[in-house]
């Protein structure tokens, strides 16, 4: 279960919300044929608390006492080798009025799909790690046997193609445990929401998409979505510590039409 952070009031210091419109969570859906958009609004003030407690903790396990925080939730290496992560802030209301704030961040943390009071991927994890390990283990000892074999040789061509259709299996395998729903109450698995041929590598794990996903799902109505980098730069140097970002155009803007789409006729 997420342990949301719940507010009545809007964070303080977001500045004016058209100065924020580059960073529109925004994509276009086929099923109406039309773009939805959702402004930052107020999740920039409730980002700034975030990094205000990443910089003062070291660590995203806030539900834990500091006696007992996990090493490999730790922020440390967000700052080496690894490099640093997005984080995202939705500011939600709920049918009674209240407010609700969800964080979430890309991919794995620390090897984990799940950390308490953050929201989880858009499939079940069991699932998904039981299909990664199974065929995992097939293609690893493929692997095996083509470095064992010399360079060039048939046989080593021959094993790396069956590697290579087994890894397509399993991507497929995993991409069908993924499941999106909008605010119109529609599900949908990534290879029917995508617009290109092909599904990107991490499509579906950043962050807008899971936050917007659990809004839907526990009937909550998004005010305002906001993310940003935390850590050492990426290698392309495209993404700064401490800066926000739009969600990104090539795994997250073909989902996020369809996620959006409903969420114009919500009260």
């Amino acid at each position: 279960m997420v342990v949301q952070e719940v507010s009545r009031r809007p964070a303080p210091g977001h500045g004016e919300q058209g100065s924020t419109d580059h960073l529109a969570c925004a994509g276009f859906c086929r099923d109406c044929g039309r773009e939805h958009r959702l402004l930052p609004g107020e999740a920039v003030g409730y980002c700034l608390r975030l990094m205000a407690r990443l910089e003062q903790e070291g660590r995203i396990d806030f539900a834990r006492p500091r006696s007992e925080a996990e090493p490999r939730f730790s922020t440390a290496p967000l700052f080496g080798p690894e490099r640093g992560k997005m984080f995202g802030v939705l500011v939600c209301r709920r049918p009674d009025g209240s407010r609700v704030v969800l964080r979430a961040f890309s991919g794995q943390y620390g090897g984990a799909w799940e950390v308490e009071g953050w929201v989880g991927p858009l499939f079940p994890v069991s699932r998904f790690e039981e299909a990664s390990r199974a065929t995992g283990r097939r293609i690893k000892a493929l692997g095996r046997r083509i470095d064992a074999l010399p360079a060039g040789s048939v046989a080593s061509r021959l094993l790396k193609r069956r590697r290579r259709r087994l890894s397509r299996v399993l991507m497929r395998e995993l991409h069908g445990l993924y499941c999106l729903v909008n605010f119109r109450g529609h599900c949908r698995g990534l290879d029917r929401v995508f617009l290109e041929p092909g599904i990107p590598t991490g499509a579906g794990d950043c962050c807008a998409p899971k936050l917007l996903n659990h809004a839907a799902r526990h009937n909550l109505v998004p005010l305002g979505l906001a993310e940003f980098f935390w850590g050492r730069e990426n290698r392309s140097a495209t993404r700064q510590h401490g800066r926000f970002y739009p969600p990104c155009a090539s795994k997250c803007r073909p989902l996020l039409g369809f996620l959006l789409c409903g969420l114009e006729e919500t009260p």
